[in-house]
């Protein structure tokens, strides 16, 4: 499995940004596939995923209501829609994919795209 992710840049804060992560190899079916972050110093840490096992989208407190994590099947492609950004928003997100329990948990990841970096500027 490869996955791709693209749309990073700069932002102001209060604006917004649009990641895709589009996989190749394998569907997304029945697997989790979700976002990460990873700040600079920091852990690397679940932003919103959609479980495998039951469909389910899960979203960490810091960006409920402001992200939004969408797939398309057709494109085996998903998507993380980022409004009312702020700079402690500013990460490099990561898009990833696995079948572990709990899709917002990095060890339930398995495969990782190369990050894209997001900077939200105040």
């Amino acid at each position: 499995v490869q996955l791709q992710a693209s749309g990073g840049g700069l932002a102001q804060a209060g604006g917004s940004v649009r990641l895709s992560c589009a996989a190749s190899g394998r569907t997304f079916s029945f697997y989790n596939i979700g976002w990460f972050q990873q700040a600079p110093g920091k852990e690397r840490e679940g932003v919103s995923c959609i479980s495998g096992s039951d469909g389910n989208i899960y979203s960490g407190t810091a960006v409920k209501g402001r992200f939004t994590i969408s797939r398309d099947r057709g494109k085996n492609t998903v998507y993380l829609q980022m409004n009312s950004l702020k700079p402690e928003d500013t990460a490099v997100y990561y898009c990833a994919s696995g079948t572990g329990f709990g899709c917002l948990s990095t060890r339930s990841m398995t495969y990782w795209g190369k990050g894209t970096l997001v900077t939200v500027s105040s």
